[in-house]
């Protein structure tokens, strides 16, 4: 566990809190002035800042405190810094804990409280600090995927994601079938575009075929080609998908909303890779590499008596899932800008995101997935009047921020009872005080907060429930 820097011109005061510390586990550092305290944070040892907010005698203002807060703040954003004092105003003290303290602690200082506040400080920062490892060791993971294999302009930024990139590029290499799943409008095409460009095949077609959108009496001369006079109309031969496909991929999206015929004419080409064109009887022979898509429970499907179970085991040699967007915020953002950016019109300057229009976007629960928020950024590129994307440009003003800047999330506690968990009573108020730091440090954005917390959203959302965390009453005290 790292230090706790006790600032405080008073020698009496840090003597107390050293001793008060010590007895709790916590080792110390101790700086009388705030220049002495900035030289000890450059050194990078500091865990905690206890500060006092007045270093001259007879000084009551505050504002030595503020500024030696606001100077740790541009040395290290992350740092928890706990302000005590018995004289400044309380407006001052409310202003820094907008602006990122921890918490604030009038003198003569409760013993109990003021030793739980600075362990959950020192937890909060473990915590940012292994957060800070993981992102920038998966930064280095994404990179080391993006020089050895083409992704194929896909972007993204979570570890679920990274997870699903690699197992695909991994799997490119064999010969076998692919099947993916996932939400509507969450990549299932570009992940089948991943497969195939990173394969022994990529220089050969690549034919994609929506198999769920072709009615009975048109599959089989879309599939598999069709002779001239072979239906009314046919005036010309037609090549059919799996022809077209012939040494390189064919991508079947929809494969769960194939008819029954269509997956009995399907099952037979996929057993045996012979075909014949409609209205001929000369059977054909072709070397394709199948990757299929779905939003369907197939399984669920087979159950009910409306997906073949033996076209499933040829589809289905290895399966990737997409997880669906909400449960992948850290991809938002970078999505966004990277959608917005490709939506420059000639002449006119770049459009940024506004600080509310980024809130609002964390905040929405995108139903629709990656099409969805493409849509919106469309959207606002369209509409959007001056040179920043407002939650209105956006279409989500209805979930923009309140007048307090803060985006409410949908399903989250509307009360605040007793914690219902169960342990040490001072753990479980440790790890509420670090939630409710966490969530207002982050100005009640949900999916940052969890984010800090090393948590996923639907896992934060658990334990306020569980801890009896209100996010609109904590957001009014805050």
């Amino acid at each position: 566990m790292q230090q706790v820097l006790i600032v405080d011109d008073n020698p009496s005061v840090c003597t107390a809190l050293e001793i008060l510390f010590d007895v709790h586990g916590m080792s110390t550092q101790v700086a009388h002035t705030p220049q002495a305290a900035l030289e000890i944070i450059a050194r990078g040892d500091v865990g905690a800042v206890v500060q006092d907010m007045n270093f001259q005698t007879d000084s009551t203002s505050g504002q030595e405190g503020a500024a030696l807060f606001r100077e740790i703040k541009r040395l290290d954003a992350d740092l928890p810094v706990l302000l005590m004092t018995a004289w400044t105003s309380l407006e001052t003290a409310v202003q820094l804990v907008k602006e990122g303290a921890a918490d604030y602690l009038g003198k003569p200082w409760d013993d109990a409280k003021v030793v739980t506040t600075v362990k959950n400080m020192l937890r909060m920062r473990e915590l940012g600090l292994e957060n800070h490892r993981l992102r920038a060791q998966s930064a280095r993971a994404r990179n080391e995927l993006q020089r050895h294999y083409d992704l194929c302009g896909l972007v993204y930024a979570s570890e679920a994601m990274h997870r699903v990139v690699s197992l695909a590029t991994s799997v490119a290499r064999a010969d076998a079938p692919v099947l993916i799943t996932g939400p509507n409008g969450s990549g299932k095409e570009k992940l089948a575009e991943i497969v195939h460009a990173n394969s022994p095949r990529k220089q050969q077609p690549f034919v994609k075929v929506n198999a769920g959108g072709l009615p009975d009496e048109l599959l089989e001369a879309e599939l598999f080609g069709a002779e001239i006079g072979a239906f009314t109309g046919a005036t010309k031969r037609r090549i059919g998908r799996f022809e077209a496909a012939d040494g390189g991929t064919l991508f079947l999206d929809e494969i769960g909303n194939l008819s029954q015929k269509g997956q009995m004419k399907l099952l037979r080409v996929l057993q045996t890779g012979e075909f014949e064109r409609l209205g001929s009887t000369s059977t054909k022979k072709v070397d394709v590499r199948i990757v299929s898509a779905t939003n369907a429970n197939l399984r669920q499907m087979i159950a009910q008596g409306i997906f073949r179970e033996d076209l499933l085991f040829r589809l289905n040699v290895i399966e990737i899932r997409i997880p669906p967007l909400r449960e992948r915020s850290e991809d938002v953002l970078p999505l966004a800008e990277t959608f917005l950016q490709g939506q420059v019109a000639p002449g006119r300057e770049p459009l940024r995101l506004g600080d509310e229009a980024m809130r609002a976007l964390l905040g929405h629960d995108w139903p629709g997935n990656v099409r969805e928020l493409q849509n919106r950024i469309q959207r606002a590129t369209l509409l959007c009047q001056s040179g920043e994307v407002t939650p209105a440009d956006l279409g989500l003003d209805d979930k923009a921020p309140a007048g307090d800047g803060t985006v409410t999330p949908r399903n989250h506690p509307t009360s605040e009872t007793k914690p219902a968990a169960v342990g040490n009573n001072e753990e479980i108020e440790a790890e509420r005080r670090s939630i409710i730091a966490a969530i207002e440090t982050h100005g009640g954005v949900i999916a940052r907060a969890a984010a800090e917390l090393g948590l996923s959203r639907q896992a934060l959302y658990r334990r306020m429930d569980r801890l009896g965390i209100s996010l609109e009453r904590q957001l009014k005290q805050s």
